[in-house]
Order: structure tokens, then C-alpha cells, then sequence
């Protein structure tokens, strides 16, 4: 029989909802997004470590994904969750993106896979309460439950930014992604927001891959490195970051791939670049 590719889910989610009264599309969950952290006074904000997951909106009933189609999540896993909307990621632990990415887009869920993934929880969309309050009203939400599936993210307060800068470093070295900062203060709003923040050492980006170029010496026959294309046209090469199982077989031509970095060049070439993961989409 043949595989399915990791998309499949999302192009069959599409089809069902289609067939079922939806065909003017999928509507997208409500969800806050952030913005880049600009030097804002931290003591204003909760910190919470920032997971390498895969988002998800819990909208009472279902797993719903950031463009609206819904996740195969077995029922024994969100057996118990709240009719009440919940904001989180989907997570398995940090370095593990590929891992959970692949196996929350399956049609069929793999059951030993989705007994790894625990649904990270951060936020109570529908509540107008602002963030402090709604923080309070999870903790205990959360506990009641009980479920082994489900956790509250820890939101810490920094007394300054030199604090922050040292918790950022910690989870650095710990191999996290970095930090998301909520104001304490802020309402929850759908939309990119100044509320929330996060706040990375490395930046992200993505780019398009268009070539293969061969590796030489302990890498011959394999990938060196790819020629990547970014959305204003420029083009470099991303040489690092990859696993000898991604050389052998990288990225497709065409694909979109997110890569990590530090500044810019002179001619705004992205310095450091190395590979982080290939862009699935939604």
C-alpha cells in the first residue's frame, strides 16, 4: 500500500470540511501571534520558554491547527479537556520539532507517537480578563483535570532585562528555541501584537530551495550544501545544520526551508546561516 505523505492529512481535513458545508474554506482559529522583542522593560511581562512544537487551538471540541485545519488527535488524548477555548503548542520535548511535526499531521495517528506529545497550554483565548487573570484562572483549570496530555506552560516574571538576558542564555544552553513574553497587563486579541513577544539569540527565516550543490570529502555523494533563493531574490548557500540522513536525501527542489542566523552582511546576506528544518505546510 502506498505512504502518504506528511501533507495528506491537511489536503484530506480540507476535503471533509468541504464536503460537509464549509467549501468557502477553513476558518482560521482566533490566535495571537507575536512580535520581535525590542529592548520593552521585561518586569511589565510573564517569560515562558518558547517550544519547538507545532501551535494549536483547542476549540472546545477539537485540536485545530494556526490555518484552520483539524489535527487526528485520538480521543483518549484530549479525553477530558475543557469545552473552554485553550491556546498552546503541541510539543514533545526541545530538538524534537521533526518528531512532533510528523506526527501530528499523520491521518491516521499513530498511537505510540501522540503518547509522547503533551498539549502545552499558555493561554485562555475567550476570556476578556487581562493576562494575569486569565494565568490564574488556568492554574487551576488545568490541575482539575488531571490528564497526562495536558500541561500549563510556567510563565516566570523577571524583575529587569539583564535578568531576562540571563534566563535567555540558560535556555539557550539547554538547547531551547528561546523566550515568548505576555504582557501582564494585555487582553488576548487575534493578530500579531506588541503584547506578545518573542525573543530569540539566533533569528529565523525561510527561503526557497534551488539547487543541490555536491558535497566533497566525507560528503562525497551526498549534499553539500543547498542554493537557497530568499523573498527579495537573494541567494546564498546553507552548508550546515544538516543530519547525514538529510544529506543523503535533502530537501526538494522547490521546497521552503527555515534556516537560523546572526545579522545581516553589508549586502544583507544572512551571517551563520545554517539549517534548521524544512517547512511542512498547513
Amino acid at each position: 500500500m502506498r505512504k502518504l505523505p506528511l501533507w495528506a492529512p491537511l489536503m484530506v481535513s480540507f476535503i471533509v470540511l468541504s464536503s460537509t458545508g464549509y467549501a468557502e474554506g477553513i476558518a482560521l482559529p482566533p490566535l495571537q501571534l507575536a512580535a520581535e522583542y525590542q529592548q520593552q522593560d521585561a518586569s511589565l511581562y510573564r517569560v515562558s520558554e518558547k517550544l519547538d512544537g507545532v501551535r494549536a487551538y483547542w476549540n472546545g471540541q477539537q485540536l485545530v491547527s494556526r490555518s484552520g485545519h483539524y489535527f487526528s488527535a485520538p480521543a483518549w488524548f484530549t479525553d477530558g479537556f475543557p469545552d473552554t477555548p485553550l491556546d498552546g503548542e503541541l510539543w514533545i520535548g526541545r530538538g524534537q520539532f521533526e518528531a512532533v511535526s510528523a506526527a501530528v499531521r499523520r491521518y491516521q495517528p499513530i498511537k505510540s507517537e501522540w503518547r509522547t506529545i503533551r498539549f502545552m497550554v499558555f493561554d485562555l483565548p475567550a476570556s476578556n480578563a487581562p493576562f494575569e487573570k486569565r494565568l490564574q484562572a488556568l492554574k487551576p483549570l488545568i490541575a482539575d483535570i488531571n490528564s497526562p496530555y495536558l500541561a500549563l506552560v510556567e510563565q516566570r516574571l523577571v524583575k529587569d532585562n539583564a535578568e531576562l538576558a540571563a534566563l535567555l542564555h540558560q535556555v539557550d544552553t539547554y538547547g531551547g528555541e528561546g523566550l515568548m513574553l505576555r504582557h501582564r497587563q494585555s487582553l488576548y486579541q487575534a493578530g500579531r501584537h506588541q503584547d506578545l513577544l518573542k525573543l530569540k539569540q539566533f533569528h529565523d527565516a525561510e527561503a526557497r530551495v534551488i539547487a543541490h550543490l555536491p558535497g566533497l570529502g566525507k560528503y562525497q555523494g551526498m549534499l553539500g550544501a543547498l542554493l537557497v533563493e530568499t523573498t527579495d531574490g537573494r541567494q546564498f548557500k546553507l552548508g550546515t545544520g544538516f543530519s547525514d540522513q538529510q544529506r543523503k536525501q535533502p530537501p526538494a527542489i522547490g521546497s521552503t526551508v527555515t534556516y537560523r542566523y546572526q545579522g545581516k552582511t553589508a549586502q544583507q546576506l544572512p551571517r551563520f546561516a545554517s539549517f534548521m528544518r524544512v517547512r511542512h505546510p498547513d
